[in-house]
């Protein structure tokens, strides 16, 4: 047998003849051949990993917020402490009033002042940033009461910018606090029952823009102080001042004075003239004023309206009146003036009122006649005797025969500081096509408003 068939045989066990009786029995499991492996196991996936546990379920909630939480603001209920701090003096202040025929103070009830309570309006606080109640206004209210006063009112809301409180039944005088109030710069009492002395307290507030005390029962004097405010608006008509005009009165810059119905006496200072760009409109009428004019009333360029009717001032009208190109009303009636009216004071181009009734003019020119026709120029009850009304001859001889204190500076009287040259009737015979042009508009406000005591 060759070879490797004998070897081929071995390897598998048997032979091509049968077993031989010579040859041991193979081994159970030859030493030479490893066993099979085991079949392999079946591949399973990894096990999930073990779940993590659930959150917590949240607290539930609390209808009050938790110790550490940060107390509520201080001023709640109120929209803000500066309200809160108003809250009182109004509540205290309403608990005096006794008639309120208009119901005013059923709306101040509750704490939402700045939209409820009538005649309280608020605003940001200019250095808090927070609302305050920053002005009052009671115009028409007529409140009254025993004793309704406004100390601890006014004084008390220490955010007030503007008080107006027209028309009313406040007794007492103005408060001292007043002074106090850092951002004041209105204030209105007119008509009223307020006594005293004129307020001092106002002069310390330097930001003063608007000062009405006209309707009162005020007394004394006018400080010269007063003048030196920055004020617009200047009203202490019908009161019972008494006193000469201060000599700085054209220190104001005050657009509109009225100084009626009053005790004033003397002349009208020449520094009236300083304030030739900004007055313009001044009533001095009814007072006990003499002297002369100033012809420095000529310079009041911007002057609408000039009334010193009911003095006793007395002696010419200075030719610079003719310089008062924007004048509409100028009321010289009821004095002692005299001699002739100045032409050019009729030429003026906005003029709508010329009120020289009662006084002893003896002249009157061209065109002052012009005026007369068209209803603009009055000088009735005067010494002309050439036109219809004027005083008996016996009065006016009877005044030109009194000895009377002479003007001061008479050459005054002819300056013309516009530059103008008087006024003939040469020169101005164009006047009639001038009148012809349609009339500038009239102002919406005049200073006569204030002689009645309910005009704001």
């Amino acid at each position: 047998m060759p070879e490797h068939v004998a070897a081929i045989e071995i390897i598998i066990g048997g032979g091509g003849g049968g077993n031989s009786p010579s040859d041991p029995s193979p081994d159970p499991v030859s030493p030479e051949c490893a066993p099979p492996p085991p079949p392999p196991e079946p591949l399973c996936p990894p096990p999930p990993p073990t779940p993590r546990p659930a959150p917590p379920r949240p607290p539930t909630p609390r209808r009050t917020p938790p110790k550490s939480s940060p107390p509520p603001p201080s001023s709640y209920p109120f929209e803000s402490s500066r309200i809160k701090l108003a809250y009182p003096v109004i509540q205290a202040f309403k608990n005096k009033i006794e008639d309120d025929p208009l119901n005013i103070t059923r709306t101040w009830n509750g704490y939402d002042v700045c939209d409820t309570y009538d005649g309280f309006y608020c605003d940001e606080h200019p250095e808090l940033k927070e609302y305050a109640v920053a002005a009052v206004n009671f115009n028409g209210f007529q409140f009254g009461g025993a004793r309704l006063t406004l100390d601890g009112f006014i004084d008390g809301l220490v955010d007030l910018a503007v008080f107006r409180a027209n028309s009313n039944f406040f007794t007492g005088r103005v408060p001292k606090g007043i002074a106090n109030l850092k951002y004041f710069f209105e204030l209105d009492l007119s008509n009223n029952k307020i006594e005293g002395q004129f307020p001092l307290e106002v002069l310390a507030r330097k930001e003063l823009l608007f000062l009405d005390l006209r309707f009162n029962a005020f007394s004394g004097v006018v400080p010269p102080q007063v003048f030196n405010l920055p004020l617009t608006v200047l009203f202490i008509n019908n009161n019972n001042f008494a006193q000469t005009l201060p000599d700085n009165l054209g220190d104001s810059p005050a657009v509109y004075q009225t100084f009626a119905n009053n005790k004033f006496t003397g002349n009208i200072p020449s520094s009236i003239g300083q304030a030739a760009k900004t007055l313009q409109q001044v009533l001095f009428l009814n007072n006990e004023l003499s002297g002369c004019l100033p012809y420095q009333i000529g310079l009041l360029k911007e002057a609408t309206i000039f009334d010193v009717s009911f003095n006793q001032l007395r002696g010419p009208i200075p030719w610079s009146f003719g310089c008062l190109g924007k004048m509409e009303r100028l009321v010289l009636a009821r004095n002692r003036f005299s001699g002739s009216i100045p032409d050019s004071l009729c030429t003026l181009p906005n003029l709508r009122n010329l009120s020289l009734s009662y006084n002893y003019f003896t002249q009157v020119g061209p065109e002052c006649r012009k005026l007369i026709a068209r209803k603009v120029l009055d000088v009735k009850m005067n010494c002309i005797y050439d036109l219809p009304n004027q005083r008996p001859e016996a009065a006016c001889e009877e005044f030109f025969n009194s000895e009377m204190p002479p003007c001061p500076d008479p050459k005054s009287f002819f300056y013309v500081p516009c530059g103008k040259p008087y006024a003939s009737s040469a020169a101005l015979e164009s006047s009639d096509v001038e009148s012809a042009a349609p009339a500038p508009s009239r102002s919406s406000f005049t200073s006569y408003d204030l002689l009645s005591p309910q005009k704001a």
